[in-house]
């Protein structure tokens, strides 16, 4: 019996040292964190090397793990099963970035509304405390120049790789490799506009007010939310990046890219959640300010 090949529709993965290596490493990274801002273990504040050390293991865990799953893909393993499972597993894990970004939109509005501690129990008492946020002082940026551009650039990056995908499920592997080339310099755009932005508030000062004391609640709670969502564009970049290789390489095919098809989900998602910080962050708590 043990000769005998088993047949059915689900993967058993080999045995793999990458969930063991990648929590060392996340250990050694949040310990390394630590170690920079507080000093453990007899290493000195802002000793840096302990925290490189793990990002260093958790990027190499990364390539190592997803170089596997990738064989994998092309060594036949992704039955239709299996496809169904990954893609529950991205959709579970869109869900969770989902409510990663509520919680800062819930920060932004917790602030926004209730940072006079006291019940709002009309429209007119919304509107008046949304009337002094952003706080007096702090000039805040006009939505309809450089945030604009980028709205228009990530919703160009939606067309873009929706373009990649419907060329690679007909098998136009030409179009698909510039549709997604496009979307990976429409994400590099949207980087290099971003950080020129936060250079212009940096160096401006817009964000602070000495006639304020909540001028940096409205700087950190714009800087967390707008900087995680730049994170998130990076990580897609780089995803499509991955993506372009593998094409190029000549993998994919019309009836098997799950890895390119779970890019355009995370593409999307990032998409949508940079329209609802250009709505409420930039447009509509402003205007009421």
């Amino acid at each position: 019996m043990a000769d005998v090949a088993v047949k059915h529709d689900f993967h058993l993965v080999k045995p793999s040292p990458w969930p063991l290596i990648g929590s060392i490493a996340a250990v050694v990274l949040a310990m390394g964190l630590v170690i920079y801002m507080k000093g453990l273990f007899g290493l000195p504040k802002h000793t840096w090397w302990v925290f490189a050390l793990g990002f260093a293991g958790v990027i190499y865990t990364m390539i190592g793990w997803w170089s596997d799953v990738v064989k994998e893909a092309n060594e036949g393993d992704h039955t239709p099963v299996v496809s169904i499972g990954l893609r529950y597993g991205m959709i579970l894990f869109i869900a969770s970035e989902v409510m990663f970004f509520v919680a800062w939109f819930w920060v932004f509005f917790e602030m926004a509304l209730f940072h006079h501690h006291r019940t709002l129990s009309s429209i007119d008492e919304v509107r008046a405390a949304w009337a002094v946020w952003p706080p007096m002082g702090v000039q805040v940026l006009s939505p309809f120049h450089l945030p604009l551009v980028n709205t228009l650039t990530l919703l160009l990056s939606g067309t873009t790789v929706t373009w990649a995908h419907h060329a690679l499920q007909v098998g136009d592997r030409r179009s698909a490799k510039i549709g997604l080339l496009l979307t990976i310099l429409l994400g590099l755009l949207f980087t290099s506009i971003q950080a020129y932005e936060y250079r212009h508030i940096l160096m401006e000062g817009l964000f602070f007010s000495p006639k304020s004391p909540n001028s940096g609640l409205y700087g950190s709670a714009f800087f967390m939310s707008t900087g995680f969502h730049g994170f998130h564009v990076i990580v897609g970049t780089i995803f499509l990046a991955v993506c372009l290789g593998r094409l190029m390489a000549g993998g994919f095919s019309p009836k098997q890219h799950f890895g390119f098809e779970a890019a355009a989900w995370y593409w999307h998602f990032v998409d949508v959640v940079w329209l609802f910080l250009f709505s409420f962050v930039y447009v509509i708590l402003p205007s009421l300010h």
